[in-house]
């Protein structure tokens, strides 16, 4: 199976920086999607995003002889160690972390790793999914029954994650895979929480369902700054060619 894809990363309109990362490679006749956002003062949140997707691709290149949700785990796994060990290493950078969203589409299957509040969206003949789970506060008050879904949309504690690459040697991993058929109309969106954070599911279905990408990043880009692009923003666009 074959996709297109467009990238589109920024800094939105309230930040000073762009502390997110996006990595995509072709590896193994299979391709390797990964999109972070950093977190840290002094610009650490950039150099965790950045570090976290070259150790994750370097990784998973390299441990070929895993099976490939084997090597996703591995992969996000070492990128923790590494952000540890070099924060560790530079006051500047004490207390930087990353999220970690982990896509890798081969042949008729989407493998997939998961940490933080990015997210990993999929859509199969017009109808949205969203695959990865929220590792949040805002989240664990839903699971709880404290808080409705709509009522966590507006949520004042909204940004606070309880999960990220950098925070502890012992990091967890949510791992999983989907079997794709062809000509379903497969499509993924891969985002950092500058466009959840303003986009609603009903919308962001809608964009990802329209036909020509370079059209779908226009317009949400063009909307996310409507509405004040207050963090910034960073999504892959990805379409079955069929």
């Amino acid at each position: 199976m074959i996709f297109n894809y467009i990238t589109v990363s920024k800094t939105g309109l309230k930040r000073e920086h762009n502390e997110d990362h996006i990595g995509i490679f072709e590896i193994d006749y299979g391709l390797l999607i990964v999109v972070c956002d950093g977190l840290g003062g002094n610009r650490g949140g950039e150099v965790a995003s950045k570090l976290a997707v070259d150790t994750i691709s370097s990784e998973f290149k390299n441990m070929n002889k895993l099976g490939i949700i084997e090597r996703i785990q591995y992969s996000i796994t070492k990128a923790n160690e590494s952000i540890i060990e070099h924060s560790s290493k530079d006051e500047n950078l004490t207390g930087m972390a990353t999220t970690a969203e982990v896509l890798f589409l081969k042949k008729d299957f989407a493998y997939w790793g998961h940490v933080g509040d990015s997210r990993i969206y999929s859509s199969k003949n017009g109808k949205l999914q969203l695959l990865s789970k929220d590792h949040s506060l805002v989240q664990r008050l839903v699971d709880e029954g404290f808080i409705t879904l709509k009522e966590a949309e507006n949520h004042p504690n909204k940004n606070i994650i309880t999960r990220a690459l950098g925070e502890s040697i012992d990091i967890e991993v949510d791992l999983s895979k989907i079997k794709l058929k062809k000509k379903e109309n497969n499509r993924f969106l891969v985002c950092t929480d500058g466009v959840s954070g303003v986009l609603n599911d009903s919308e962001i279905e809608k964009f990802i369902n329209e036909k020509n990408l370079s059209n779908i990043a226009d317009k949400m880009s063009r909307l996310i700054e409507d509405r004040g692009a207050p963090d910034n923003y960073s999504f892959v666009l990805l379409a079955e060619v069929i």
